[in-house]
């Protein structure tokens, strides 16, 4: 009995049915014009059928047509979770962007020439199921049921009036299932092009970059900050001395300022404030990088080659991180253990080279799998270049050459 009655319930069976009314108010106009709606044959009502579809599809030309359709479509036929059929979400295969093709033209004028049809059979059907019911009421009070009903009734008395609910029940049903079946239509008629997919696709990927990115950020920011604070928070402790453990502060505090600064500027990015984000650090800063591993207790043997201030912006500011996390990577794999780096730009490419003493036994493909060396990787692989991150010659090397045209 509720699967009999749910469609009763559901404001979207309404909502459906006066959008398939709706499309029939343009027959209606013209057949005021002609061939006229007074006592209408077979001959007339084909006329009033067939006259407006020339209309609709000169008027599916017209770019915002579509557009109309697509926002109608979507608030009647997809009118929301209140409304909507359990696990109904598909009011996203609705296009709402206007025609940019002579193919998105030629299926807005099937779709409005579909929903001038499909309107006029649901007209004449409820016209045809509500007469009936009203016919039965009139009978059941003693009158002759005279109606514009087609449907012969040839009961009389009280007893009709138990037949009341059919038609209306076979009504709401017939109209549900018209409704299922034209927004199935609105998918394919007013779904999305291939132009619009491919955008939507195009989006969907450069959202996923920038998350990415982010993550990258934060991992190479908050991470090389906290191994620099536990190193030398470690360091001190070992060291028992009063000036280096005020040193040590003094490193955990700038790093932990800069880490702060990272994190507020990926915080405003993701919250799409208006206030700008904070600048991102370049290659020109490398000196804190190196300062703060020094600080650490490492002893860094830094050679910077080249004009580091004319590199271009995105290749400085991937150089920067990607510096930092081999940094990072050096102090939490193997402690203040000596580092070699070098920096070096030329014409053409901006080349990184860290080097450090592997422990003794250290596996050959020890720590190659990390996220830290993927994200080198990766940020190396968008720019173009090459990152190199491994065992070489009793070392551990994260070598990067990235172009910088």
């Amino acid at each position: 009995m509720s699967r009999l009655l749910a469609p009763f319930t559901r404001a979207v069976t309404y909502t459906r049915w006066l959008h398939l009314l709706v499309g029939v108010l343009i027959a209606l106009v013209c057949g005021m014009v002609y061939p006229g709606l007074v006592r209408p044959g077979v001959r007339e009502w084909t006329l009033i059928v067939l006259i407006p579809v020339p209309l609709l599809v000169a008027t599916a030309v017209i770019p915002a047509v579509r557009r109309a359709e697509g926002l109608q479509a979507r608030l009647m036929l997809f009118p929301g979770a209140h409304a909507r059929v359990e696990g109904d979400k598909r009011e996203e295969g609705v296009s709402v962007a206007p025609s940019a093709s002579w193919r998105d033209r030629g299926r807005t004028a099937a779709w409005l020439t579909l929903r001038l049809w499909a309107g006029c059979a649901v007209a004449f059907v409820t016209v045809q199921l509500i007469s009936p019911s009203m016919q039965l009421v009139d009978l059941a009070l003693g009158g002759r049921g005279e109606g514009a009903s087609l449907i012969p009734l040839p009961w009389h008395g009280w007893p009709c009036a138990l037949l009341v609910p059919v038609p209306l029940l076979v009504l709401v049903h017939t109209v549900a299932l018209a409704g299922r079946l034209m927004a199935s239509a609105a998918l394919g008629l007013l779904g999305p092009s291939a132009a619009e997919r491919l955008a939507a696709l195009e989006e969907r990927t450069e959202q996923l970059l920038e998350r990415n990115r982010i993550a990258r950020e934060l991992h190479d920011s908050i991470g090389h900050a906290l191994t620099v604070a536990v190193v030398q928070a470690g360091a001190a402790r070992a060291a028992a001395d009063p000036a280096f453990t005020d040193r040590a502060l003094d490193a955990i505090e700038e790093t932990g300022r800069a880490a702060l600064e990272d994190l507020e500027r990926v915080l405003l990015v993701l919250r799409e404030s208006e206030q700008p984000a904070s600048r991102r650090p370049t290659l020109a800063e490398a000196d804190r990088l190196l300062d703060s591993a020094r600080a650490s207790g490492a002893e860094v043997d830094a050679e910077l080659a080249g004009a580091l201030d004319t590199v271009p912006g995105p290749v400085s500011r991937e150089g920067y991180r990607i510096l930092q996390e081999a940094l990072t990577n050096v102090l939490r794999h193997s402690g203040t253990v000596p580092i070699r780096v070098a920096v070096t730009v030329d014409a053409a490419q901006l080349r990184l080279d860290v080097r450090n003493p592997l422990p003794a036994g250290t596996p050959v493909d020890a720590r190659s799998g990390g996220s830290g060396l993927r994200g080198i990787r990766e940020r190396a692989a968008l720019l173009g270049g090459r990152a190199r991150t491994g065992p070489h010659e009793g070392q551990w090397q994260v070598r990067v050459e990235l172009p910088l045209g």
